[in-house]
């Protein structure tokens, strides 16, 4: 983060290409001396902006901001945006009436920062919203919180990254924390501690219980049943907001090409789907030296790469049970068996020696014993925030 704060500082709305090239390319600008900084693709970032690609936009609207100072400098970024689906939400599950959200900040020093969120809140107030939580990149599925712990690793794939900076900016501004999400690391290669060895084996015993691998052929079924089984088991979490039809299949398409058959898994009881547990090889291994842009000869990369990945790292971004078997002893079964099963595949197909679990909700008790009894360790930490309009 350079201090060039010389002049007053203008807000504009992005109005046209060339602005929302600006927002897209401030993020490269302001990143790029940080060593932990992941550049993600270009191609993706705009898919999340713009209406009509990103199905969020059917039921959400955004208004995007950039910060100039008087020499016609981009100093800074942020988004303002409002989520039907998240309105309808009950109050006490973290969303609800009258709160709108903001993200996608970035700013070269705290008066920019500052002046970025009273755009966003006073966009805001102009909707009739009466709270503002963030930061969210543009939903909650997308990336949710603010890094304030962990700077010092590159995040894996799906997990954001930001300067260390922002969080005294944002508190600055008036708002307090309102929840953590987690996110675990555990040393995978030697396999877990001897109970869950036991509860495992416990439950292989058991013939009510299936754990299957996803059959990739049938991709878009399998894609529909296990975001179905995460719409029921994440419905009562803070933060919630439902995944549409046209969400879930832009969700299963970005992810077509970084799904493995070995890395996910469907947990069965009685022949009914129940649980599931999606793995993800750590692609942004590769991203981070790519600046952003497939051309002209990583998209080789990327494509040689995923025929056959090894990952050191294997993230973990989703994982569910059905609402009616949670906190029993056999939703903690399956998450084992899920768990052990993806590990032993990701070992010796994968090369992988450590696991990246999250986020975790910090009031989550079932996912945060499961990380406790596998020996997990958090390492990074995203604080959501929020303050009265």
């Amino acid at each position: 983060m350079s201090g060039h704060s010389s002049g007053p500082i203008t807000i504009h709305p992005v109005a046209n290409k060339n602005d929302l090239r600006e927002f897209v390319e401030l993020a490269f600008r302001l990143n790029r001396g940080d060593p932990a900084w992941v550049p993600p693709l270009k191609g993706e970032v705009y898919g999340l902006l713009t209406p009509g690609k990103n199905p969020w936009f059917e039921h959400g609207k955004a208004q995007y901001f950039l910060a100039r100072r008087d020499n016609g400098r981009t100093v800074g970024r942020i988004s303002a945006h409002i989520d039907e689906l998240a309105l309808a939400q009950p109050a006490e599950q973290g969303m609800g009436p009258g709160t709108g959200n903001w993200g996608l900040l970035e700013a070269e020093d705290g008066d920019t920062a500052a002046a970025l969120i009273a755009a966003a809140e006073d966009w805001l107030r102009g909707q009739g919203m009466t709270r503002a939580l963030g930061p969210l990149s543009i939903s909650v599925w997308d990336e949710p919180g603010l890094l304030v712990e962990g700077f010092d690793e590159p995040p894996t794939i799906m997990l954001g990254h930001n300067s260390p900076l922002y969080q005294a900016w944002i508190e600055g501004a008036g708002y307090r924390p309102v929840k953590q999400l987690r996110n675990f690391s555990v040393e995978i290669s030697d396999g877990f501690p001897p109970l869950v060895n036991r509860i495992v084996a416990a439950g292989e015993k058991n013939e009510r219980i299936r754990i299957r691998r996803v059959d990739k052929k049938r991709f878009d079924a399998e894609a529909k049943l296990i975001m179905g089984i995460l719409n029921d088991a994440w419905s009562d979490n803070w933060g919630f907001v439902p995944l549409t039809d046209s969400e879930i299949a832009y969700v299963g398409k970005k992810l077509k090409d970084v799904v493995f058959e070995d890395l996910i898994r469907v947990a069965e009881v009685d022949g009914e789907p129940v649980a599931f547990m999606i793995v993800l090889p750590d692609v942004n291994q590769l991203l981070i030296d790519m600046d952003g842009s497939l051309l002209p000869f990583n998209w080789a990369r990327l494509l040689w790469w995923l025929r056959k990945p090894r990952s050191r790292r294997l993230r973990v971004p989703l994982m569910g049970v059905v609402k009616k078997l949670q906190n029993s002893r056999m939703a903690s079964t399956l998450a084992f068996m899920m768990i052990e099963y993806i590990r032993r595949d990701g070992v010796a197909k994968f090369g992988a020696t450590e696991g990246d679990i999250g986020w975790v909700l910090d009031d989550n008790q079932g996912m945060n014993a499961v990380a406790d009894a596998i020996n997990a360790t958090v390492n990074r930490v995203y604080q959501i925030y929020d303050k009265l309009l």
